[in-house]
């Protein structure tokens, strides 16, 4: 007899394997859609179409619609011969090599009385029990043997001055399949500004000096007439500076072109007090306004919303007036609006017409007074009514300007 060996148990030797992983879950998703495009075929001269014959008919001009081509046809004396020229036929036709190509469709006849009452035979819009129609092959159609009674479309709407107007809309039916995407590149923001700033300051290839207050800069034709129209216009238009070793520019101090080259490199602000020399918001404020003319002068439009934007924040007492002239000059409407409302509360006007500013604004914007006077009397109506402290205004020194906490300060 053979012997019987002992082996250990065998849910034992099982629970030190491990289980299986679950296989990986992937995931795609097929989209359908349509791509659509319209003609309209025009027929002058319906009567003299009359007569062809059965199955004879008028084609319209080809036209394409998500890469296929299609045209109209139409048949005055109706497609098939067992109609006996009772109706006119019209139809879509695949006008180029194509297989199975499917397509919504939508035939309308225009009603020329101006009532709008058009016969349309649409498949957009409903759902289609069979689907979209499929054309095999070039040639293949789609539309009605009986389209209209002849006897009823020569005394309606849709024939004036012998005249037809037909409009076809094709839907191309596209699909594509989306599935997981395999890669994962976040590409780095651009710094083509960088590119062109540093350009700027290595002053290499420049062909161009402009002479600002005694100080000469140096940049390059091409990058000023690409940003500037006015420096497009000065630089290679008919009346351009033929001398431009050095173009000299006149009412504008040097840190505020500097300020202006560097938008025009960098596509930035600069900063406001390094361009100054001074550590202080009222020499930020006065680049800000010098740089906002300068924008304006040459066309820069985004340079002129920055620095608006800017001189929106940074209100105070003893340079709003002079604000307010600058956005009356140069059509800055929001912070023309910002420094009337802040110059008409009580608690800043008297300490606003203080100001040299406010001397400047008189000589330089009376209109603007009638408008202040009248943002004033708001105010003070307001305050009349609500009796309540400052009401919604705008108060400096300790107060608020434009939602945003300001102290005033005095220079």
């Amino acid at each position: 007899m053979g012997t019987i060996k002992s082996c250990r148990d065998a849910s034992k030797s099982f629970s030190n394997l491990r289980s299986p992983s679950p296989p990986p879950v992937t995931s795609s998703t097929s989209r359908f859609e349509t791509v659509n495009g319209s003609h309209e075929f025009r027929i002058n001269g319906y009567s003299l179409n009359k007569g062809m014959g059965s199955g004879k008919y008028i084609a319209s001009d080809t036209f394409m619609v998500g890469g296929y081509a299609f045209a109209v046809y139409f048949y005055p004396d109706g497609k098939s011969a067992e109609d006996n020229a009772s109706y006119v036929s019209v139809f879509i036709a695949l006008a180029n090599e194509g297989t199975d190509v499917r397509a919504l469709f939508e035939l309308t006849l225009l009603d020329q009385s101006g009532k709008g009452n058009h016969k349309v035979h649409s498949h957009f819009e409903r759902r289609l029990e069979s689907g979209p129609y499929t054309l095999k092959y070039r040639g293949s159609m789609w539309g009605y043997k009986r389209y209209f009674k002849r006897t009823l479309l020569e005394t309606s709407d849709f024939l004036k001055d012998d005249c037809l107007e037909i409009r076809c809309v094709v839907g191309v039916v596209k699909s594509h399949t989306e599935g997981p995407k395999i890669y994962s590149i976040t590409p780095p923001p651009s710094d083509i500004g960088q590119h062109f700033g540093k350009l700027l300051e290595s002053e290499k290839l420049t062909d161009v000096n402009f002479e600002v207050d005694g100080e000469i800069f140096s940049a390059h034709k091409l990058v000023l007439a690409a940003r500037s129209p006015v420096f497009r216009a000065q630089l290679f238009g008919p009346l351009k500076d033929h001398n431009t070793e050095c173009i000299k520019v006149q009412d504008m101090e040097a840190p505020v072109f500097k300020g202006l080259l560097h938008f025009i490199y960098w596509d930035a602000l600069p900063d406001m007090q390094e361009m100054v020399g001074l550590n202080s918001k009222w020499a930020s404020t006065l680049m800000s306004q010098h740089l906002l003319a300068a924008a304006d002068r040459y066309a820069l439009d985004r340079l002129k919303l920055l620095c608006e934007a800017k001189l929106c924040e940074d209100v105070a007492i003893n340079t709003v007036a002079t604000t307010l002239a600058l956005a009356e000059q140069h059509h800055c409407f929001q912070l023309k609006a910002v420094c009337l409302k802040v110059i008409a509360l009580p608690e800043n006007l008297r300490a606003v017409m203080q100001t040299e500013g406010f001397e400047y604004l008189k000589e330089s914007c009376p209109s603007v007074l009638t408008e202040l006077l009248e943002y004033v009397a708001k105010v003070t109506e307001h305050a009349v009514n609500t009796c309540s402290g400052y009401g919604n205004g705008t108060v400096l020194d300790g107060n608020y300007a434009n939602g945003r906490r300001v102290r005033q300060r005095l220079y």
